[in-house]
């Protein structure tokens, strides 16, 4: 725990403008993003005594080791940088929304030449018109569905044109009207795109004009006697009006809003938004948080502003934002919305009418999904504290293991052996510094020499950042190196890393490697032997001040180095749980690793050439006869005896091996080297596993 005072700028330092400033821990990770109006009174607040400091604030401060900012010229220069460098960063102490769902909306791709409706989810494109968020997909199929009949776009996939395009007859919707089939040049590629922009005029809620239009022509074709067509257009104005009424009118007809409330209480805070369009509620979403940081109701609006618009351009940013507390800088968070949507935007409480009615329905479903997220066991932050807290105990650790790092091993007999990394920080998964390892240098299904090179890789890359930033000494360094290498030998086995990539190339702005970063708990998959090589690598590195422990799946028992007993934790443990979802997680990673390098190993083989075979009845020869080389010794009869080979394909695979040269051995597609003949007897078997105790 630092002393604030021991990084506190000197007086005078601070310039009294506006910016941007970022703390800073031990290991130079971002942990804190903020801006003020004045950087020298902000900062100036967090450098009191620490007594009266927030609880909050005062961990941050105290977790600090460094300060810095950036000054810029405007407020909304400052809350766009802040939003920025909080993307970049993805600081601890910052409010972090995370959505409770995955949200699906209704796209239109404008940006092809015959535009596509469709059901879209995930981050939105580039020249994609986007309706929603909806809560459920078929809420958003059935819409689709009676705007068709009115609107006959193209909704197949691009796969299902061409071949269209290509045989000269539309899809069965062409057939059947519900879509105009640009594919067969029913419709020029002008007139689609029309039919498409019409879609999205009535989505966007111009829809008086376009029904007094058909009404009319319903109208005119009823003077003239053209009954079907009449009929027609009464069809579709039935269709349109259905459609609007699955979106309730709550608002005056072209009102362009949304509206956002939050309900929170001491840790947690929920918020939800309601999207208004033509006067119509068109989609809904909310998000949860953690309060981290010390941070009222109108810091969690700002925070939510940021996150709903910050990749938003023109009319996804409404022109009327309703909020339940004004921004502490109103005017200059109205400003940036204002410049991301290219006109005036005003963010306002409501104060009466049905304005305010709408934002305490809002209110409701924000209260409503805060206590549906407080059952979820893994996300309440009292649960995590509490499984932290019982971790702590029972390890007799100094404080809480905010960072917990597991290691698995996992192999087929012995082959193709790989190891995993994952990382957990305040009790959630940490995807982004996951790593996978590959084991080499020795044979067989030794799983605690395995475990000892892996944590032996892991913290030699540690100490390795700390000598590059100066936190060690050559000479410590040369001391740790000489140790490890004369227990383990060269540092050997493919590199280590994340999909894509070595992690140990130097970051082009110089911030640490995430190897950089040290666990307070390391977790094995496994018991007393796993535990006492992980506990030994780390010595002979001379690192101790990295708890380790292992937890063994027949009695989910823990296990300490040295100790002949193991730990039992209650069942009803938060404790237990958190050490088996973080156990879980590195053997699912661990096996997903395993199985990609089989699937590539086992493409090389020899059999992948014959007719006829496919990869289920091949993975079932390798299995009964235990490698290529038993099965090109077999007799005809031999290999009719495996499950679903007949006479025929058993001749076949006979000759196919006997004309394969025995001297042309197969490639791992995914290292370049050379695979031996004897492939394990369990190929493609469900002895895939982990290390276990």
């Amino acid at each position: 725990m630092a002393d604030p005072s021991s990084y506190r700028p000197r007086p005078g330092q601070i310039p009294d403008s506006p910016g941007v400033y970022k703390f800073r821990d031990e290991h130079h990770r971002v942990i804190y993003v903020g801006k003020a109006k004045s950087l020298r009174q902000r900062l100036a607040s967090y450098f009191q005594d620490v007594a009266g400091l927030h609880p909050r604030t005062a961990t941050m401060v105290t977790t600090a080791a460094s300060v810095e900012w950036t000054v810029v010229a405007t407020e909304v220069e400052a809350l766009q940088l802040e939003y920025s460098w909080i993307k970049e960063y993805d600081p601890r102490f910052n409010v972090k929304y995370r959505d409770d769902k995955s949200y699906p909306s209704l796209a239109v791709t404008l940006n092809e030449q015959y535009p596509r409706v469709q059901v879209m989810r995930g981050p939105k494109k580039k020249g994609v018109r986007y309706f929603g968020p909806y809560g459920h997909a078929w809420a958003i199929r059935e819409t689709v569905d009676l705007m068709l009949r009115v609107f006959p776009v193209r909704t197949c996939s691009a796969g299902v044109f061409k071949r269209s395009a290509q045989i000269g007859r539309p899809c069965l919707l062409g057939y059947i009207g519900k879509c105009s089939a640009p594919c067969v040049g029913r419709v020029t590629p002008e007139e689609h795109r029309e039919l498409a922009e019409d879609f999205c005029d009535f989505m966007a809620g111009r829809t008086g004009t376009y029904l007094s239009r058909l009404e009319a022509e319903m109208g005119e074709a009823a003077e003239e006697m053209e009954y079907e067509k009449a009929a027609r257009l009464r069809d579709d104005i039935g269709a349109l009006r259905r459609a609007m009424e699955k979106s309730a009118v709550v608002l005056a007809d072209a009102t362009d809003a949304d509206l956002i409330a939050v309900a929170e209480d001491e840790l947690e805070a929920a918020v939800q938004i309601f999207h208004v369009r033509g006067g119509r509620v068109r989609g809904q979403r909310g998000w949860v948080t953690d309060k981290v940081e010390a941070v009222d109701t109108a810091g969690l609006v700002e925070h939510a502003l940021q996150q709903l618009y910050g990749e938003e351009q023109g009319e996804a940013v409404p022109k009327e934002v309703l909020v339940p507390a004004l921004p502490e800088d109103a005017p200059a968070v109205a400003e940036w919305l204002g410049a991301r949507r290219g006109s005036l935007v005003s963010l306002r409480i409501p104060q009466r009418g049905d304005k305010k009615a709408l934002m305490e329905t809002v209110h409701r479903n924000a209260l409503q999904s805060l206590a549906l997220h407080k059952t979820k066991r893994a996300g309440d932050l009292t649960t995590r504290s509490r499984a932290l807290e019982e971790i702590a105990g029972a390890l007799e650790l100094d404080g809480a293991p905010l960072r917990i790092e597991c290691f698995d091993i996992s192999h087929l007999q012995g082959d193709d052996v790989v190891a995993s990394m994952v990382v957990f920080e305040d009790g959630l998964p940490r995807k982004s510094e996951y790593r996978r390892f590959e084991i080499k240098g020795f044979e067989g299904q030794d799983d605690v020499r395995s475990m000892h090179e892996v944590i032996s890789r892991r913290f030699r890359r540690y100490l390795r950042e700390k000598l590059r930033t100066g936190e060690w000494s050559p000479a410590d360094a040369a001391e740790a190196a000489a140790g490890a290498d004369a227990a383990t030998g060269a540092d050997g086995g493919q590199a280590d890393g994340q999909v894509g990539g070595e992690v140990a190339a130097e970051a082009d702005d110089g911030r640490p490697r995430r190897f950089a970063y040290p666990p307070q708990l390391v977790v094995v998959d496994g018991g007393q032997p796993q535990v006492a090589a992980a506990q030994r690598a780390l010595a002979e590195l001379g690192i101790d001040d990295v708890a380790v422990c292992g937890l063994a799946k027949r009695l989910e028992e823990v296990w300490l180095p040295g100790e002949s007993d193991p730990v039992v934790l209650p069942r009803t443990s938060e404790g237990l749980y958190l050490l088996q979802r973080v156990r879980d997680e590195a053997h699912r990673f661990a096996i997903q690793y395993q199985r990609s390098k089989r699937a590539k190993r086992l493409k090389a083989g020899p059999l992948d050439d014959v007719p006829g075979l496919g990869e289920s009845r091949r993975l079932a020869l390798i299995k009964h006869f235990g490698s290529v080389k038993k099965l090109r010794q077999a007799t005809i009869d031999q290999i009719c005896e495996v499950p679903g080979i007949g006479r025929k394909t058993a001749e076949t695979v006979a000759v196919a091996l006997a004309q394969a040269a025995p001297a042309a051995p197969a490639v791992n597609t995914a290292t370049g080297e050379i695979i031996e003949d004897e492939a394990p007897a369990s190929a493609g078997a469900s002895s895939e596993r982990g290390s276990e105790q």
